[in-house]
């Protein structure tokens, strides 16, 4: 006797912030949902970030351009940003369109499409706050880039003041205001800094996470582990086995951050996908020192930020295939410059946390409707930015999957235009 497969409106694929997020609100617009993972909610990239909800960050992350800054990163001595010498050859290419994205104009033209996501990312999230549970994780004072020298601090008060256009409230920190406001930091260990206040950061972004799924299942949800390669097309139905029963449902979205590409080439589809890793370790407060807000030391890449687990080192971007074994470089010197910033006790953690940011090479995501296949929905490649525009995603996928328009157009994001 066939056991007749379970339904649903949608099939989410994907128990990260983005799809957590299109679950929630796919549900609220009243359709059934089942969220598929092959792990826990939250488990993942969005476990290991720095937990920035970047509410400041309206330019896109860009390719270099001035001269010194790509020689110190050709070294591959820089701390903000490693490579391995075979990935890079292999990553030429997209490299090379990832520069030329990053041209005035087109990065300028970037950074309007994803104005209104990072507009509306604070409120989208607030949106689930009470109902979660998460206010107690949430904290609304900002972040602070710190800058070890004078001239540095200049370039960035300068650049500070070129966005006065978008109303972002910061402050220019000078040595003692600097102090006053991290009494923990060592007396010299920078000139200055630029306080954002408009982000809003979290002590643990994998419980926010976990929080905002047990709201989804919470509400009536369904949430099962699965593996979403095993995901076919039934005529004008998708069918998934996951939980220990097959599933089936008119539509599907694909939310599956970096193994996104695993799924997508099984279609046909081809997108520029590459892949920014990241680190992070916990280390135990020594003497009671503490950051009071999270900290950014901006020639390094590297931020510094008190979490549940301890005080959270998120190194800056290694450039290597996704599933290549970790290398310890990166970290350790990012440590290193650390402990000349503020103590740290010792490591909580026996090896580092090691992830891998989705990126596209015009700095956009890709979120929207497939080409060629009925049902089928793309949301992944959200680079630095995936914790902090969850939710908003989440919106926009079910405006349109729901009623075909939403509060912004997703003609930026389109799949089509690869």
């Amino acid at each position: 006797m066939t056991t007749r497969p379970q339904t649903a409106d949608v099939i989410v694929l994907g128990a990260g912030i983005i799809g957590v997020s299109i679950a929630l609100h796919l549900q609220e617009r009243g359709k059934s949902v089942l969220l598929v993972d092959r792990g826990e909610p939250g488990a993942e990239t969005s476990h290991g970030n720095a937990g920035l909800i970047e509410r400041s960050s309206v330019i896109p992350y860009a390719f270099p351009r001035d001269l010194k800054t790509l020689l110190a990163y050709a070294s591959n001595r820089a701390t903000a940003v490693r490579y391995r010498p075979a990935t890079l050859l292999r990553m030429a290419p997209w490299l090379a369109r990832y520069w030329w994205h990053s041209g005035a104009g087109r990065l300028d033209a970037a950074a309007q499409a994803m104005l209104p996501l990072i507009e509306a990312c604070v409120t989208e999230h607030a949106r689930f706050t009470e109902a979660a549970g998460t206010a107690p994780f949430m904290r609304g004072d900002g972040w602070i880039d710190l800058y070890r020298s004078s001239a540095a601090l200049r370039d960035a008060t300068a650049a500070a003041a070129a966005l006065e256009s978008h109303g972002l409230a910061y402050e220019v920190l000078d040595r003692d205001a600097l102090r006053e406001r991290e009494p923990d930091l060592h007396g010299d260990a920078a000139a200055g800094g630029v306080h954002w206040r408009d982000p809003v950061t979290v002590s643990d972004p994998g419980a926010v996470t976990r929080a905002y799924a047990a709201l989804f299942v919470a509400r009536g949800g369904r949430l099962a582990k699965g593996d979403a390669l095993a995901l076919q097309q039934d005529g004008v139905s998708w069918r998934l086995p996951a939980g220990g029963q097959t599933h089936q449902a008119p539509e599907v979205v694909m939310a599956l951050g970096p193994w996104s590409g695993d799924l997508y080439t099984r279609l046909g589809y081809r997108f520029p996908l590459a892949y920014k890793r990241g680190y992070h370790m916990h280390y135990e407060p020594a003497s009671g020192a503490l950051p009071r807000h999270p900290l950014c030391e901006a020639h390094a890449g590297f931020m510094l930020t008190a979490m549940t687990g301890g005080i959270r080192l998120t190194t800056g971007i290694e450039l290597a295939e996704r599933d290549a074994p970790s290398d310890t470089r990166q970290l350790d010197a990012a440590e290193r410059v650390a402990r000349q910033l503020m103590p740290l006790g010792r490591r909580l953690e026996p090896e580092p946390w090691r992830g891998a940011r989705p990126c596209l090479p015009d700095m956009l995501p890709v979120i929207g409707r497939a080409q060629h296949h009925e049902g089928l929905w793309f949301a992944f490649g959200h680079a630095h930015h995936g914790f902090t525009l969850g939710p908003v995603t989440g919106r926009l996928v079910a405006d349109l999957l729901t009623t075909g328009t939403s509060f912004i157009t997703g003609e930026p994001f389109r799949p089509g235009r690869f």
